[in-house]
């Protein structure tokens, strides 16, 4: 049997992680290259936003951090 070099296309399986201004390329987990992104704005869906090579969701949250959405109302009473 006989082997020859070939090429296979893996495009659909290619996966990317933003870090700060490029995006590392991965096939199954493992490294393989850098695309280094523009200057210019990322697009992103509304409720999205990039800043300083991080990407933001707007979120709805609690003020104080062990707070649950259920808690009562301290102030008027209401539960």
């Amino acid at each position: 049997m006989a082997l020859q070099p070939t090429r296979v296309d893996i495009t659909d399986r290619v996966t990317g992680k933003l870090n700060g201004r490029s995006l590392d390329l991965y096939d199954e987990g493992e490294f393989i290259g850098r695309l280094p992104l523009p200057a210019a704005a990322v697009e992103l869906k509304n409720g999205y936003s990039e800043q300083n090579g991080k990407i933001y969701k707007e979120v709805t949250a609690t003020v104080e951090p062990d707070q649950k959405y259920v808690d009562c109302d301290g102030e008027a009473g209401w539960c």
